[in-house]
């Protein structure tokens, strides 16, 4: 019934469960939930993904309550994408799929976490491919590792970021909510932090998208469903993106590469090298529950210490680092 539905009312473009290319492993169908939402389910039941609340969007670690978190930013980039799927017509199901699995593979302390593991492993790291990694391989589940995910959600959350491009309309709308979420919810905790002032924002952009957030919001998803409807191409008009993509480049300069958002790197450089050199030295220290993980897989050490520690959250890396390298008090 789903399944006829989704004939009936989404749009050509739009991806129908009953046409996915399916998994990398068999498994009978369910006779309730289509091929997406099983992958939906299991994402958001996924250790990995409770596991997001405690790892850092922009602030690092933070205390006060209202900061985002890696987990409030999905949930956001969730909401756009799924208004933005429902308004085109394409398949919400898969839409929120992609979007709740899209950041599974981000490090302790987000992008500087990312960088420092990028220097560290000797393939690199990008957290869009550990994202794959996560749910091909380190979630595992009775029947096996990995989640077994549909191709369709994997393509998605592999390229939702850069220049990368997803084969489905619903992965490709992915990276214009993710972009929508980012640049206006890390605004409003720039200023909540004090790093930004409201009367720093530029007013010729803002004259344009909007002089508030709900607005600036509602600005970019309408302009991108109006847009998307006239052309006959997933994108927006060329005015309200290159307003969007100047106050990002705005957000660069003035918060993300801001000296005292920036102020913590050298120490998280510190904790997740001296982590990282200790486990490849170290490697029967690691859990035994992720070192199950390896016993049929062909891994190298600095694949697992890297997987180990990309897994860690802010609390808890900070946590094994003073148990491993601080000095306890004599009782």
């Amino acid at each position: 019934m789903i399944e006829k539905n989704e004939e009936l009312t989404l749009s050509s473009k739009a991806t129908l469960s009953k046409n996915s290319l399916g998994r990398e492993i068999y498994e009978e169908e369910s006779d309730i939930r289509t091929v997406f939402q099983r992958d939906r389910d299991r994402i958001i039941h996924s250790k990995a993904f409770r596991r997001l609340k405690h790892k850092t969007q922009v602030f690092i670690a933070p205390e006060e309550d209202h900061y985002r978190t890696r987990l409030t930013h999905t949930l956001e980039v969730s909401q756009i994408a799924r208004t933005i799927a429902r308004s085109l017509r394409l398949n919400e199901d898969l839409t929120e799929a992609i979007s709740l699995g899209h950041d599974l593979g981000h490090t302790p302390f987000g992008h500087s976490g990312e960088d420092v593991l990028n220097r560290l492993h000797p393939k690199g790291f990008k957290h869009y491919e550990q994202s794959i990694r996560v749910v091909s391989l380190l979630e595992q589940r009775k029947k096996g590792p990995g989640l077994n995910l549909t191709k369709e959600v994997l393509d998605g959350i592999l390229n939702h970021s850069g220049k990368n491009q997803a084969y489905t309309e619903e992965g490709k709308l992915i990276k214009y909510a993710d972009r929508i979420a980012y640049i206006n919810h890390d605004i409003d905790d720039a200023i909540r932090a004090g790093v930004l002032r409201q009367e720093d924002l530029p007013v010729n952009i803002l004259d344009i998208l909007g002089h508030y957030h709900s607005k600036r919001i509602d600005t970019m998803i309408r302009d991108l469903v109006k847009n998307t409807y006239e052309t006959g191409t997933l994108r927006m008009s060329d005015s309200i993106e290159e307003a969007m993509m100047s106050l990002r480049t705005f957000m660069f300069e003035r918060v993300y590469l801001n000296p005292i958002v920036k102020s913590e790197e050298e120490k998280i450089n510190s904790i997740i090298t001296s982590l990282y050199e200790y486990y490849l030295g170290h490697i029967d220290k690691i859990s035994k529950d992720h070192l199950k993980i390896y016993d049929n897989v062909d891994a190298s050490k600095d694949d697992i210490v890297r997987d180990y520690i990309a897994n860690m959250t802010d609390l808890y890396v900070i946590r094994v680092w003073k148990e491993i390298f601080e000095p306890k008090m004599w009782k």
